[in-house]
């Protein structure tokens, strides 16, 4: 067979080869690396995965890319598996308010927060939409993300724009190096119309958004913000109960600032993720390890928000609860699109080994998008996504932070970002 890509001379090859399904516990820390390591693609998929030369029966001709992996250190594309990419306008002029201490639900309910990207969002065009999301997007391929998660939710009261925000998503999907995969999140606030009857809008979630996503087929998950003052475990279940029945796999916003059961409602249901989990209980954590909900979590946004609160990550990998780190990428309380960064906190803030991060952002990351037969690890058959880090080892890119440590980024067996060239 001929190989089309190589990448030789690796220093550290970071294979995460393993069973594709979400890795728990000391399988987090099993990596795969193969010092010396070289890997092969022909077209689209990956061909060969060992050490030294490769096998004779592969060959190699002038229309061979050859990459060079010497002081380098190569890993499967990260997998961001929580973003709120396609939105309108930014929030800066709530940081005044945020380093004066004032909570998020405040803000919230002071007009601030979601309900002033809804607002940006409702304004803006497809093509505006569109404009600032591939940029994004750019970025966060520039940081070796490859593949992602964008969900909707700036459209609340107003139906058409969560359409628009989806449509937006499908496109730069279509169109990208980075693959996108859609989550509807209808249920990201409760308009100021329905404060008094949320569990109306509630209604008109099942009722009305939800078959029309699926029927014009724009997203895999649906997620709720299932919070105090937002909605409640009863609401939430209906609306994830809901989805599933028109074939959008449930995710859930969980226990982010109060203890309000997200977890154990996470682990009832069989969401594929919980996100945040702030303030999970000791029994929702156990109950998610017992039902392999795997627990997403967003250091970045406990950074930005300042509470001084992060999931307790060390007690889910303990208990048996599979864990994916994501960068919660939104205009509001966690607007950076640098996954490395969020890598860094969760090592040095959340303790997590540089073993089990980078787990948490490739395989691990995958399985939260149900995409674990696809990518996530470098293995024979599986898409050739792959990032070359200039960087002696995995723990320097934990250590170092801040910074782009990406060399270049192979997008199904093609260079998609390389010297600073998209």
């Amino acid at each position: 067979m001929k190989a089309t890509l190589v990448i030789k001379n690796v220093d550290n090859l970071i294979t995460l080869k393993g069973e594709n399904k979400p890795r728990v516990k000391e399988s987090l820390k099993d990596i795969g690396i193969i010092k010396n390591g070289i890997i092969a693609l022909n077209g689209e998929k990956i061909i060969y995965v060992g050490e030294g030369e490769l096998p004779s029966d592969i060959i190699v001709d002038e229309d061979t890319i050859i990459l060079n992996g010497i002081g380098k250190t190569v890993t499967p594309g990260l997998v961001d598996s929580h973003t709120h990419l396609v939105h309108g306008g930014s929030r800066e002029n709530e940081l005044a308010m945020k380093l004066k201490g004032v909570p998020y639900l405040d803000i919230l309910a002071a007009g601030g927060g979601i309900h002033s990207t809804v607002k940006s969002t409702k304004e803006a065009t497809f093509e505006e939409l569109y404009n600032q999301g591939k940029k994004s997007l750019d970025t966060m391929l520039k940081f070796g993300v490859t593949t992602i998660e964008a969900k909707s939710g700036y459209g609340i009261d107003d139906f058409d724009t969560e359409l628009k925000q989806l449509e937006v998503a499908n496109k730069l999907n279509e169109d990208h190096h980075v693959d996108i995969v859609s989550t509807f999140m209808g249920a990201h606030a409760v308009p100021k119309d329905y404060r008094d009857n949320p569990d109306e809008f509630v209604d008109i979630i099942i009722k009305d958004m939800i078959p029309e996503v699926a029927r014009r087929k724009l997203a895999k998950f649906c997620d709720v913000f299932c919070e105090e003052g937002v909605f409640t475990i009863d609401q939430s279940r209906k609306i994830l109960l809901a989805a599933r029945e028109y074939g959008m796999e449930p995710k859930l916003h969980a226990d982010e600032i109060e203890p309000l059961g997200g977890a154990e409602l996470s682990a009832e249901i069989g969401c594929i993720t919980a996100d945040h989990l702030i303030a999970a209980s000791d029994i929702g954590i156990e109950q998610m390890a017992k039902s392999g909900v795997i627990a997403n979590l967003l250091p970045g946004t406990s950074f930005n928000l300042q509470t001084g609160k992060f999931a307790r990550a060390r007690k889910m990998v303990e208990a048996g609860v599979p864990i994916a780190l994501s960068t919660d990428y939104n205009p509001g309380s966690c607007p950076t699109e640098n996954l490395q960064l969020i890598m860094s906190f969760g090592s040095l803030i959340m303790k997590l080994t540089p073993e089990e991060v980078i787990t948490a952002v490739t395989i691990n990351g995958a399985a939260a998008l149900g995409l674990e037969r696809e990518v996530g690890s470098l293995e024979i058959g599986k898409r050739g996504d792959i990032v070359m880090f200039d960087s002696p080892n995995l723990e320097y890119i934990i250590y170092h932070f801040g910074v782009n440590h990406v060399d270049t980024v192979v997008k199904k067996g093609k260079i998609a970002y390389k010297n600073n060239t998209i």
